[in-house]
């Protein structure tokens, strides 16, 4: 009996798992990416005497200001530090407590070396772009870190509550940080995630799964009204997130919504990936994803075009696929929506200081190591880009202060993450992120290029004011991608997930927008925004105007499923992927 040899690893595969270890230390930072940049600073700044010179100057004058500071503050002047030598009001910093002495000190100079670092990174000639943001970036990590209001000893608003409330906001909070850890290694949901379970207070639009796959299972929505508009709508939800953030609690459920307006609506339901899938790639999600979802909606509403919704990495699905079908000459579409979903990866956010060769490296050695990208590892870097308001406000709040934030449906959504394919997320990171293949006509589908141009589509693009994951601008890039001549940009106020999620009824939310022809001459983003219309309130009635605008009447509600074409009803909405973890 001959026993088979296992092939010896390969350097390659030794440098992987050397790189895997390291991004366990460095919680999956790449300290190459920083170095590099902070090489290329300090050689350059060693090269400009001239701003050495007015560093210097700067840093004498940031000094003599703190000192005649303390000075004033030391002889009982009620001096605020709420607006620094700059002139910029730091709301951390407005109570009337950081008026006293020595807090007021403490935090005029956390605010004047924290401008004199700002200040020298910046503008250093010859530094390139990408390392000038990449140490702001690793810069501001550090300032919000060290803010003297992120301590008890420094902080006179949290030792002022301490004592009022005799140290209990201190028990309060060591019994929340012991439940929190707690929880974090048990892999359980925070505190207050059980109140939004799915398929019970969250995922209840009445519907029926009428299709599965090994990727995706599709929901058909029970309708609500006597008669629907004729061509059916297919929401194509991002795979980083589960689908139900377009159908989260009733009254802020965008699916519900649009059922209620006499839509036809099927939504994919991804499956939640593990190991075994590791081999998945981009074709399959294409594919398997999209393309299998859109058989199965023409078969069960045949003759009807369809609608096709996207939303963040699945309306860049959802041009992928589009592109591919007009390659091909499929005409099933009626039309296509994206929601904060970008095209073109030229300008990426600040999302690109995850997004750099040596820092891809390092995530695709994680990746292959395990198979999968665990949800907590995406989420911790969407964390870092707003860390003040994400990481150390909540850390304030909850265990010194013992405040724990109520949880919301949206919030109790985001910590129920998905994982990512190896394969899939690799293609997705170097082919779209780092070398922008879609934009530039080089990114093949079934082993074919496809190219945005094809499209010619009627669109409605949605992209939001304060989106840290796809800043509007990027998104607006598609108007010079595509050859639709019926394009609709519509930009809305909040952010990348709040600013879509805002219900259908929200007086404090504004949008604007303006539809352009394809002879119209193009209009710079800036431009853009002077000419756009301006609405005050929610923006969904707009979109489900637009869908209504873009349908070609009214008919009789279709039967759920199609059993005897293959697509029967499976089991009740929100479905068995939606609820793996």
């Amino acid at each position: 009996m001959t026993t088979k040899k296992r092939s010896a690893p390969s350097t390659r595969d030794f440098d992987r798992e050397f790189r895997a270890q390291v991004a366990q230390m460095t919680s999956g930072l790449a300290p190459t990416a920083f170095s590099t940049a902070w090489a290329d600073w300090a050689m350059h700044l060693a090269l400009a005497p001239a701003k050495q010179r007015e560093l210097q100057q700067d840093m004498l004058a940031r000094a003599q200001d703190t000192w005649a500071f303390a000075l004033r503050a030391l002889a009982g002047e009620p001096v605020s530090p709420a607006e620094g030598l700059d002139g910029d009001a730091d709301p951390r910093f407005r109570a009337e407590d950081w008026s006293k002495f020595p807090f007021n000190v403490y935090a005029r100079a956390y605010q004047n070396a924290a401008a004199l670092l700002k200040d020298g990174v910046r503008d250093v000639d010859g530094v390139t772009e990408y390392h000038d943001q990449l140490l702001e970036f690793a810069l501001r990590m550090l300032l919000d870190a060290s803010s003297p209001s992120n301590c008890l000893a420094t902080n006179p608003e949290l030792l002022a509550l301490t004592q009022a409330e005799k140290g209990q906001n201190l028990v309060r909070g060591f019994k929340h940080l012991a439940e929190d850890m707690r929880r974090t290694l048990a892999g359980v949901a925070p505190v207050g995630a059980d109140e939004f379970e799915v398929g019970k207070h969250v995922a209840v639009t009445p519907g029926k799964v009428v299709f599965r796959n090994e990727l995706i299972e599709l929901i058909q929505y029970a309708p609500t009204t006597k008669d629907v508009h004729a061509e059916p709508v297919l929401v194509v939800p991002a795979w980083i997130m589960k689908y139900y953030i377009l159908d989260l609690s009733p009254r802020n459920s965008m699916i519900k919504y649009l059922v209620d307006q006499g839509h036809t609506v099927f939504a994919m339901s991804w499956k939640n990936p593990d190991e075994k899938d590791r081999e998945i790639g981009m074709d399959d999600y294409v594919t398997k994803g999209l393309f299998a979802a859109l058989d199965a909606v023409t078969t069960i509403v045949p003759v009807r075009k369809v609608h096709a919704v996207g939303y963040c990495i699945g309306g860049t699905l959802l041009s992928i696929g589009v592109a591919a079908l007009a390659r091909d000459g499929d005409r099933r579409l009626a039309s296509m929506t994206m929601f904060a979903a970008q095209t073109d990866f030229s300008e990426p956010g600040e999302l690109a200081f995850f997004i750099n060769p040596s820092q891809l490296a390092m995530l695709e050695a994680t990746m292959h190591r395990k198979g999968v990208l665990e949800s907590k590892q995406m989420g911790g870097a969407f964390a870092l880009l707003r860390a003040k308001d994400l990481v150390w406000q909540p850390i304030v709040d909850t265990y010194l202060k013992g405040q724990r934030a109520p949880m919301i449906d949206l919030m109790a959504w985001n910590a129920d993450g998905t994982r990512m394919p190896w394969r899939m997320h690799s293609e997705y990171l170097y082919r779209l992120y780092l070398d922008n293949e879609l934009a530039t006509n080089r990114f093949p589908v079934g082993g074919r290029l496809v190219r945005l141009s094809d499209i010619r589509l009627p669109m409605l693009v949605v992209g939001t004011e304060a989106d840290h994951v796809a800043p509007w601008k990027s998104v607006y890039k598609v108007d010079n991608l595509v050859r639709s001549d019926d394009l609709t940009f519509l930009l809305t106020a909040g952010g990348h997930n709040a600013g879509i999620i805002c219900g259908p009824v929200h007086p404090k939310r504004h949008y604007r927008i303006k539809t352009r022809r394809l002879a119209d001459p193009h209009l710079a983003p800036e431009e853009w925004m002077e000419a756009a219309t301006r609405h005050d309130g929610s923006w969904w009635p707009a979109m489900q105007h637009w869908l209504a605008q873009h349908s070609s009447g009214r008919v009789k509600p279709p039967a759920m499923g199609a059993t005897r074409k293959g697509y029967p009803v499976i089991e009740d909405a929100p479905g068995e992927y939606v609820r793996q973890r």
